[in-house]
């Protein structure tokens, strides 16, 4: 891997060890050949040049944070890391592969600008945004990707393309929403960014013995309440926890009376840092954490909802997320990310996988067969339809146009 700008690690040299390891504990045992710390995108361009002489599997790690280990392989590991620069030109926000949440939004703020995002700071913003992008300013700002106006992209056979709506349009379209690494390795995106809002945060809490009463409230008004309200629901083995922001004029929240109850208006910033912790699985003992989820088009009858708090118990934590608002007002064929009629998302998350599934399996009777694409689940048997519904025909032309060969490839990729 000589005539590389970047850092190439290999195992017994220094730093490998820490290089290799994804963000996601159930991945730390697997064994990069190689991590090429890619400093440019010419650095990627020969890397992937030796990977496809060589036919070594290759694969790209913004954050490094896959709930289905894709960033993780015994090939070669392309940290874009490196790739981490944000800038901003009349109101345009070009912003590197490698760039995590908080880098984007330390360096948006000065301008009084950030994305519709979430809360997680070490989240890559490749990743985030290639398979959606969910966050409490989507209801009334949309789809991280649903911001991204032009991307740099190496190609699987070493081409650069810089693709638009007018340049490369499907490969545009794939982009905004199929799921990272999966057309070839972006190396820098260009968004639309939105003002950052001044905005009161929320935090309401209630013990373990409401959650029925608090999540029957909770999905019949969430997911149809103003553009400018964003609450999440987040149910431990102890307590029910709903939280998220309201920009503007204060709305009413009718959700039963909370033990607990904290209010206050702070800037952006400060808020979506207060945040980040909220919105994560949390087990109270360390361990690589098993996650399922699914959307829902319709609220769970109370039958339902009894079962899924029996069955999660104190080992899996539930979090809901509303739908809705500006993410339910663009067409389902605009973008790659169909999942444009769903009201909620439910994940269920902990450290025992059996106990996981069958929380899960409680309400997925209930459910619209649709996974978002960010949250990738390794037990989907139908995953085409679940993650890409209608769209799967046309990301599949996409994907054989762009990458015949199938060098970007891991279990459930087009």
């Amino acid at each position: 891997m000589i005539g590389l700008t970047g850092e190439v690690l290999e195992p017994g040299m220094p730093g490998y060890d820490a290089a290799r390891k994804p963000a996601m504990a159930r991945f730390h045992h697997i064994r990069p050949r190689a991590v090429v710390r890619c400093a440019s995108t010419e650095d990627v361009v020969r890397t992937l040049d030796i990977a496809r002489r060589e036919g070594i599997h290759v694969v790209p790690r913004g954050g490094g944070h896959c709930f289905a280990g894709r960033s993780s392989t015994e090939g070669i590991v392309l940290d874009l890391s490196p790739l981490r620069s944000v800038s901003v030109s009349a109101g345009v926000a070009t912003i590197g592969a490698g760039a995590t949440l908080s880098d984007v939004y330390d360096e948006l703020a000065p301008h009084g600008l950030t994305l519709p995002a979430g809360c997680g700071a070490t989240v890559g913003i490749a990743g985030l945004t290639l398979g959606g992008g969910l966050g409490i300013l989507g209801r009334r700002y949309g789809l991280t990707c649903d911001r991204l106006r032009a991307a740099r992209v190496v190609l699987a056979d070493g081409r650069v393309v810089d693709c638009a709506a007018d340049r490369e349009p499907e490969l545009f379209w794939a982009l905004r929403g199929a799921g990272g690494g999966q057309f070839g390795v972006v190396t820098s995106l260009v968004f639309d960014p939105v003002p950052a809002p001044d905005a009161t945060r929320f935090e309401l809490i209630w013990p373990r013995a409401d959650a029925a009463a608090v999540v029957a409230a909770w999905q019949e008004w969430a997911p149809d309440a103003p553009d400018g309200l964003s609450a999440n629901l987040k149910i431990t083995a102890t307590e029910v926890v709903a939280f998220g922001a309201m920009l503007g004029t204060e709305s009413a929240v009718p959700l039963p009376p909370p033990a607990t109850e904290r209010m206050a208006r702070m800037p952006y910033g400060e808020l979506k840092r207060s945040l980040a912790t909220l919105g994560s699985a949390e087990p109270a003992e360390p361990g690589p954490v098993v996650s399922k989820s699914e959307f829902f088009r319709r609220p769970l009858p109370a039958r339902a909802i009894a079962s899924l708090l029996a069955s999660s118990g104190e080992d899996v934590e539930l979090n809901f997320t509303p739908m809705g608002g500006a993410y339910n007002r663009v067409p389902a064929r605009e973008s790659a990310f169909v999942h444009r009629t769903e009201r909620f998302l439910l994940e269920h998350a902990g450290l025992d996988a059996a106990r996981v599934r069958r929380s899960w399996a409680t309400v997925h009777p209930w459910g619209s067969g649709r996974v978002y694409p960010n949250f990738p689940d390794p037990d989907l048997t139908d995953w085409a339809r679940a993650y890409h519904g209608d769209n799967h025909s046309r990301l599949a032309r996409v994907k054989h146009a762009y990458d015949p060969r199938r060098l970007f490839r891991f279990p459930q990729s087009l």
